[in-house]
């Protein structure tokens, strides 16, 4: 027995000094090897036996930090193109029609810009068809060659009047943008055409372009040829939208809606915008009512907030009242965020450059910017920027007003 206990202690004894501790724990948890780091030694500088990680080795690389990529585009719009008969007189020339200088004050501001949009409310069907004013609207070519040519860049033909001379001047017009290299939404050449989403990039950001009508003043959409105009439709347009969200970076709604001569958007205008925001839509640009009315912010669940213009009234037009001439051009900036996978939009910097129709006996029309409009032009007319300042930014008080280039060079009355 002796023998016994004498070897037994020396057995305790060199493993406590040679082991470092092989002895289970007293509340019987096993501290053995698997709460051995990787790299521990034995005290010699050695590795623990069984260990297959070198006391000598170096550690891992650190990984390279993923860098954000940012790039932004701006986008602007403007209202209604509504050619009136004393518009195309007064554009007339021995060669055909020459529209450029009503818009020339104008085009510094939009074809600096990376998209620009209007809605083209007179269907440009051509001099062949014949021209025709109120009720039934059809313009010449050059007016959409006149657009291209200060820097829009993109049309919706989707309004009231898509239908005023039927099918043949719709797809005259669409014959005509195509051969400028105008991208056009809203209304279509065949159901393969309105099937196939117009999608525009700029500085690595995609834009979908949709646009929608309330109506045609009545005229009866050709059976069988829905893809003439778009129809106001909530569930198609909802499905339109998730259909744009999958292929682009930000979604475009043109909207026709809203009541005439109204300055402030009506209940189902504002309910319709939600629904469509909720859908997915980053931008609505309305038209119709030829007024100018407020713009708005909609925060939605996704985290992204929805541009809205309920109307940015008459670009150009020959309709009378001040309120009718004063429209506009506005802009964003939008800033796309890459860092990895994730990508995130940005809607920022709204602002906006009012301009009024400048037209003298049904003649010599001009857009010009309002902050250049003198009282012989227009009695009030700062007074009138004031206002329509204040009346587009009641609920958006952080919109700027761009200010114009010098009048210097514009003729006075």
């Amino acid at each position: 027995m002796e023998v016994r206990k004498y070897i037994f202690m020396a057995g305790l004894l060199g493993c406590l000094l040679f082991s470092g501790g092989c002895l289970s724990s007293p509340f019987g948890i096993d501290h053995s090897a698997s709460e051995v780091a990787p790299s521990a030694s034995s005290g010699n500088g050695q590795p623990i036996q069984g260990d297959p990680t070198p006391a000598s080795s170096a550690p891992s690389p650190t990984p390279e930090p993923i860098m954000e990529q940012v790039t932004e585009a701006t986008f602007a719009a403007v209202g209604d193109v509504l050619i009136h008969r004393s518009l195309y007189y007064d554009a007339e020339t021995e060669e055909g029609y020459d529209f450029y200088p009503m818009f020339a004050l104008v085009e510094p501001y939009l074809s600096g810009a990376d998209l620009a949009m209007a809605n083209q409310e007179s269907i440009i069907g051509g001099v062949d068809l014949g021209l025709s004013d109120y009720p039934r609207f059809n313009s010449p070519f050059e007016v959409g060659t006149t657009l291209k040519d200060i820097g829009i860049d993109a049309v919706t033909m989707a309004n009231n009047h898509t239908l005023d001379r039927g099918k043949q001047a719709v797809l005259n017009a669409i014959e005509h943008w195509d051969a400028i290299g105008m991208i056009y939404t809203g209304a279509y050449r065949s159901a393969e055409d309105r099937d196939q989403l117009r999608v525009v990039e700029r500085n690595g950001i995609s834009f979908a372009l949709l646009g929608y009508t309330y109506g045609t003043n009545g005229i009866p959409v050709p059976e069988g040829k829905e893809y003439l105009v778009n129809l106001i439709d909530l569930e198609r347009m909802a499905a339109d939208i998730e259909n744009a969200c999958e292929h682009a970076d930000v979604v475009v709604v043109q909207l026709h809606f809203g009541n005439e001569y109204e300055r402030m958007p009506s209940p189902s205008q504002r309910e319709m915008v939600e629904q469509l925001a909720a859908a997915g839509a980053d931008l609505i640009i309305g038209h119709h009512p030829h007024v100018l009315q407020p713009f708005e912010w909609i925060e939605r669940d996704d985290g992204r907030r929805t541009f809205v213009a309920y109307s940015l009234g008459n670009f150009i037009s020959g309709q009378e009242g001040v309120y009718r001439e004063i429209a506009g051009i506005v802009q964003l900036d939008v800033k796309k965020r890459m860092l990895g996978d994730e990508i995130t939009i940005e809607l920022s910097n709204p602002s906006f450059l009012p301009t009024w129709t400048h037209k003298r006996n049904w003649r010599d029309y001009r857009i010009i910017p309002l902050d250049q409009v003198t009282d012989q032009q227009l009695s009030g007319a700062a007074q009138y920027y004031n206002e329509i300042a204040d009346h587009i930014r009641q609920w958006m008080p952080e919109l700027q007003l761009i200010e114009s280039y010098s009048p210097d060079h514009l003729d006075s009355d």
